[in-house]
């Protein structure tokens, strides 16, 4: 398989080692799929840190946010109702929980390299009963001096969007859930097209359908509809079982380039990518047959849920796209690609 990516030389960037836990009594289990800006000349991550309990000898216990903080359920291991066969989610009597709880996190680098936690900004963590099992995977994209942060938000009511908007990163404006469950992968495009915002999202559907990524379109930012879906799963290719958007789709001359996620019946996540047409982005013009990245490191390979790498967050700086991502569910990461390569490996004709 084709893999164009130039990973840098220092990855891992960051291990859950390099962070302190959110309080006592958690420990970082990971540290996942950040996103990525500009602000004040430096690159900022806005990693997720999945932390959880030290876990003890016949016990599995996980934390749940409540109006007073978390709450810590334990279970024991040998419950005949308990099914953990997947170390991400457990079903309890009919229920089902995270394993961990994920909480946002602000660090800056001068380099783009070393990423430190600066003072004074606050971890953003879940709000309310739509977020109690806490927030993932946020794509940062900055429009009308505003910076837009869309997230996945998880609890017992299912996995939904949410968004917050801030301009200083230290006062933030809740907008809620915008896109209800099932839902997820959502990336608002950093421009508007004919005066109307335009985002990526990924439905999914466990009966008929598929894990799809779709568009939709917005007079504000926050109410969204007009929703096509424009990318789907490829029977026998590596993104067979799931797609999904990443970071903000790029401008360029040919069209809106988009470096999506997607996963086969095996859950190996490799990238890919897909144009769209500028003015019309609903039209995809080209994809890629062949992902151009594949999980192959050791630190992709082998960790809290190997053979993955997934972006939501990048920065252009001309033909160089820098791509943070995460590996193997624990790691955090970076390569650099050419983008007139990608758009080079793109197929016409064959977007489907």
């Amino acid at each position: 398989m084709t893999d164009i990516a130039k990973r840098f030389r220092e990855n891992p960037l960051l291990s859950p080692e390099d962070l302190r836990p959110s309080r006592n009594g958690l420990e970082i289990t990971c540290l996942l799929n950040p996103g990525v800006f500009i602000f004040e000349g430096k690159t900022w991550i806005l990693v997720r840190v999945a932390e959880r309990p030290a876990q003890e000898s016949g016990r599995i216990t996980f934390p749940v946010l409540n109006e007073e903080g978390i709450d810590i359920i334990g279970i024991a291991s040998d419950d005949p109702e308990l099914n953990k066969d997947d170390p991400r989610v457990i079903r309890y009597k009919g229920a089902d929980y995270l394993t961990t709880l994920s909480h946002l996190r602000l660090l800056c680098s001068d380099d783009g390299i070393k990423f430190d936690e600066p003072e004074g900004f606050k971890l953003l963590t879940g709000i309310g009963r739509h977020q109690t099992f806490g927030i993932e995977d946020c794509r940062v994209t900055y429009l009308d001096d505003r910076y837009y942060l869309t997230f996945t938000a998880v609890s017992e009511n299912g996995v939904a969007v949410g968004l917050r908007t801030t301009k200083d990163w230290k006062i933030f404006e809740d907008e809620g859930i915008i896109i209800p469950p099932h839902n997820k992968d959502c990336a608002i495009f950093d421009e508007k097209i004919n005066g109307k915002y335009y985002a990526l999202h990924r439905p999914s559907s466990v009966d008929l359908g598929g894990n799809y990524i779709w568009l939709a379109e917005s007079p504000d930012g926050i109410h969204w509809g007009k929703h096509q879906c424009i990318v789907r799963t490829r029977a026998d290719k590596w993104d067979n079982a799931r797609v999904g958007a990443g970071a903000s789709p790029i401008r360029t001359g040919e069209g809106w380039l988009e470096i999506y996620h997607g996963a086969n019946t095996e859950h190996r996540y490799c990238l890919g990518a897909f144009l769209m047409d500028l003015e019309n982005p609903s039209v995809v013009l080209a994809r890629t047959e062949e992902p151009i990245m594949v999980p192959t490191e050791p630190y992709e390979v082998s960790g809290f849920f190997g053979h993955v790498v997934f972006t939501n967050g990048h920065v252009v700086r001309g033909d160089e796209l820098t791509v943070y991502y995460g590996a193997a569910d624990e790691h955090v990461c970076g390569a650099t690609f050419s983008i007139r390569e990608i758009l080079a490996s793109l197929i016409y004709g064959h977007a489907e």
